[in-house]
């Protein structure tokens, strides 16, 4: 089992940033690839970024591509994503994921375990 904590949401005016962090426990963590995923209301949630074991493999949505940043410490058993020049279209839940992979894994499917979520609000 792996226990994934996310932590540093909040509400930002537009342009402005927010670093989320996702604290990790249980199984080694570098044997995990990690994922954050976003749920705005009413809609599906969708993915966000994405990074291999070793940190040197990343993917990105489409809409945070030159924006956001996802890095991990396997040391500190945390992953993170810097999130910068927000705008208000990025609000939503963001969820930490984890599965166990040594590739990079973009589908909401393909995770395993996931925390409680972590509230941004961007406002105009």
């Amino acid at each position: 089992q792996v226990q994934l904590v996310e932590s540093g949401g909040g509400l930002v005016q537009a342009g402005g940033s927010l670093r989320l962090s996702c604290a990790a426990s249980g199984r080694v963590f570098s044997s995990y690839a990690m994922g954050w995923f976003r749920q705005a209301p009413g809609k599906e949630r969708e993915f966000v970024a994405a990074i291999t074991w070793s940190g040197v493999t990343t993917r990105y949505a489409d809409s945070v591509k030159g924006r956001f940043t996802i890095s991990r410490d396997n040391a500190k058993n945390t992953v993170s994503l810097q999130m910068n020049n927000l705008k208000p279209e990025d609000t939503a839940v963001y969820y930490c994921a984890a599965v166990r992979s040594y590739a990079v894994v973009i589908e909401r499917r393909g995770y395993d375990y996931w925390g409680q979520g972590t509230q941004v609000t961007v406002s105009s």
